[in-house]
């Protein structure tokens, strides 16, 4: 967001304190965290902006910012980018607290706060923006993620060795349990899996065809894409998954490497199945082993699919696109 802003001709002061940066896993619940969560708050309450601006900018993770920014605004249009529902993540999608219990109830008000305090919420897909209608906020736009392009450049070129990749949490939204037994399926394709999270416990019955790394460096990500024969997206079977299109897609797309993903209505609003991307049935092994053994015995189907990508990503979720979105919207609350 910030790249496409500048590209866009945008001047943009970072007003950002330190919380969860040095966690290989956000938003961790502990004493510790909520301290730290805690002092960034109060900083913020009390910050001046250090230059003239026409609005304030919300960003992910910023559900508990808002109070801050109408406060930095003084009358100025205040913007948020939520990315998520928390609720929706933490109930809904990872199960972490159960349907009306009171710390679920507590996010949903939290959730509701902060889209109603905003002027401006801008949703990652129109799937998604109608669930933050539904949450209250005022008016919603959308604009795609897209994939920051000083690291994720093109270079994808076909592999001597067709690797299927994942990288990402292990989480449901990812369907993890559904690219392991797709896996298991079809033995003869290696996979990689990089990541770590709620449901890693299932990679410790992995077969042996697949790699298991927990972590690889954000600036490595790019060497991981341009080598791998396809990029798996997200396969889970929430409500969550069928509104969102992950990073991890925009940024396979940006490296020209072929993506296999799930057939959601978020999903639809960008990729064509068969052209920009494969897209399988949520949640059906069979179904994903299928595309992947097509793609690996298809050099052609799968450079097809590449460059469609790419195409798709150029045209319509490259920096220079989604900048000029950006600032559309913006200029829009003057």
């Amino acid at each position: 967001m910030l790249s496409c802003l500048r590209r866009a001709g945008c001047h943009v002061d970072e007003l950002h304190l330190s919380v969860w940066e040095t966690r290989e896993h956000k938003w961790t619940v502990g004493a510790g965290a909520a301290l730290r969560l805690a002092a960034a708050e109060m900083r913020l309450l009390v910050s001046r902006p250090r230059s003239p601006f026409d609005v304030v900018l919300v960003g992910y993770p910023g559900h508990l910012d808002l109070a801050a920014a109408r406060r930095v605004a003084r009358g100025r249009p205040v913007v948020f980018n939520p990315l998520v529902s928390l609720a929706d993540t933490f109930v809904g999608d990872r199960a972490r607290f159960a349907a009306g219990s009171l710390p679920a109830r507590a996010l949903a008000a939290i959730d509701r706060r902060a889209f109603r305090a905003a002027d401006l919420v801008v949703a990652d897909t129109h799937a998604h923006a109608e669930r933050f209608r539904a949450l209250g906020a005022r008016r919603v736009d959308v604009c795609f993620v897209g994939a920051e392009e000083r690291v994720f450049r093109p270079g994808w070129a076909q592999p001597k060795t067709f690797t299927c990749l994942f990288v990402g949490k292990l989480i449901p939204l990812h369907g993890v349990e559904t690219i392991l037994a797709a896996a298991r399926l079809a033995p003869e394709l290696p996979f990689r899996v990089v990541g770590s999270g709620q449901l890693e416990q299932l990679l410790h019955e992995r077969g042996r065809n697949v790699e298991w790394v927990r972590w690889v460096d954000y600036e490595r990500l790019p060497t991981e894409l341009r080598g791998a024969g396809c990029a798996l997206g997200i396969f889970g079977m929430t409500e969550k998954a069928k509104r969102v299109i992950p990073n991890k897609v925009f940024q396979a797309l940006a490296c020209g490497t072929p993506v296999v993903t799930g057939d959601t209505p978020a999903a639809r609003e960008l990729l064509v199945d068969g052209e920009s991307a494969l897209l399988v049935p949520p949640g059906d092994p069979g179904a994903l082993a299928a595309a992947l053994r097509r793609l690996a015995a298809e050099p052609a189907l799968a450079a097809r699919i590449a460059a469609g990508g790419l195409e798709t990503y150029r045209a319509h979720a490259s920096e220079e696109i989604l900048g000029a979105r950006w600032r559309a919207l913006l200029e829009s609350l003057r």
